[in-house]
């Protein structure tokens, strides 16, 4: 465990929180207003945790040659991660801009 110093622990294990939170607050907007394309783009999210997760447990383990193969885990997972990130988003403005905001009396936008 001592390949990696305390500070760069600290980011890697609160970065790895972060994206846990980011998706599960996703999934609550996405439920609150009805919109599939953000529970898309927080599932899209899931590689890119796993490939965090990889990258943190084979540091955990001093990058030990036995668990290399979390290491090509962890590359393809940032890749499949990356495609997912781009379609989600894609989609994600895609309804959007089929569905846009609904305006009030005074013909200004307003959120929903």
């Amino acid at each position: 465990m001592h390949a990696l110093s305390l500070g760069t622990w600290w980011i890697h294990v609160a970065s790895v929180l972060e994206w846990i939170a980011a998706i599960a607050l996703l999934q609550r907007q996405a439920q609150r207003e009805g919109k599939p394309a953000l529970f898309w783009l927080a599932l899209a999210m899931t590689p890119a945790l796993v490939s965090a997760m990889a990258a943190c447990t084979w540091h955990f383990f001093d990058n030990s040659e036995q668990l290399r193969g979390l290491v090509v885990l962890q590359a393809g997972c940032t890749a499949l991660g990356n495609a997912c990130l781009a379609l989600a988003a894609w989609n994600l403005l895609r309804r959007e801009r089929m569905d846009p905001p609904a305006s009030d009396a005074n013909g200004g936008e307003h959120a929903r």
